[in-house]
């Protein structure tokens, strides 16, 4: 017999476990020996000799609340995400968002230091999952974007924007904003853009979701799209080499004929994918709730 939340606890994937370990180990690494920190955080003004930085930050919380916010984000937003991406493209997406998203928060880094001239830029120690996590909020967002969120009362959809404004608004109430804001706001880029034109499709051996449902634009409050879409064009132009009128006039053809994936079919095909895999796991918790709630009766009626 199940015990409680026995379902809620359980049907994490292995290789969510896997990195969850490495996240654990990792704090523990550098509270034991706290000079490691020196060589897997990021730390712009030694990345250049310890590039591997670039790297390893994004797998080291320094504080307990980071390695518990990060490691309860990845075992349950992977148990829905990894069986309708497959192990292996959940893994690249980790390791290409969490590069990517170093790589930016250097380049920042850098670039904040030379307008300021403040040098606590160059060597604040920078690290955490949290960019992997706001790209996870991207995915959701890509499979079950009408999903309404029991707590919360707010589609799915709109949790990558609300978590990058809420980021911005705390950082406004402290000081040490550079070490999350970047971050998240990067990791939510990167994702959507690997989402958007880099992620293949095994089955159509296709990249990207070109959706209209997916676009750029749909991060913001519908009044805002007619200024965001002529700008999200520009970089659109810079990573497929093509516009959204090109595409729109071609309908993502290839001889005249519609490029499978290309279509709305197939970004509902990913939706009910990842609305299949929510209400199994739904289902299965509730199956067990009831199982939990009928043996703690039974075991109180034996008592009495």
């Amino acid at each position: 017999m199940s015990t409680p939340g026995t379902s809620f606890y359980s049907g994490f994937t292995r290789l969510c476990k896997g990195l969850a370990v490495v996240l654990v180990g990792g704090h523990i690494v550098v509270q034991l020996f706290p000079s490691a920190i020196a060589y897997v955080a990021l730390i712009p003004a030694r990345t250049i000799p310890f590039a591997w930085n670039l790297l390893t930050a994004g797998y080291i919380e320094q504080s307990v609340s980071g390695v518990f916010a990060s490691t309860i984000g990845l075992l349950f937003i992977g148990k829905l995400l990894e069986p309708v991406w497959g192990s292996r493209e959940f893994l690249k997406f980790i390791f290409v968002v969490n590069f990517l998203t170093s790589v930016c928060v250097f380049i920042t880094a850098i670039a904040l230091y030379y307008i300021t001239t403040q040098e606590n830029y160059l060597y604040m120690p920078l690290s955490g999952f949290h960019g992997v996590l706001s790209g996870f909020l991207v995915g959701i967002k890509q499979i079950i974007p009408d999903q309404e969120l029991p707590l919360l009362k707010i589609k799915a959809k709109w949790l990558p924007s609300l978590t990058v404004l809420l980021s911005i608004a705390v950082s406004f109430f402290t000081l040490e904003s550079v070490k999350y804001l970047p971050t998240i706001i990067f990791g939510t880029y990167i994702s959507w853009i690997y989402l958007r034109y880099w992620q293949r499709k095994p089955e159509t051996k296709l990249k990207g979701d070109p959706s209209d449902d997916f676009a750029f634009s749909t991060f913001f409050p519908e009044f805002l799209r007619p200024v965001i879409d002529p700008i999200s064009s520009i970089f659109h132009r810079m990573l497929c080499g093509r516009t959204e009128a090109s595409n729109e006039a071609q309908g993502y053809t290839l001889g005249g004929a519609p490029l499978p994936g290309s279509d709305p079919i197939e970004a509902s095909r990913r939706r009910e994918r990842g609305a299949r895999a929510l209400e199994e796991r739904l289902a299965t918790e509730r199956l067990a709730s009831a199982g939990s709630a009928e043996e703690a009766l039974k075991d109180a009626t034996e008592n009495v």
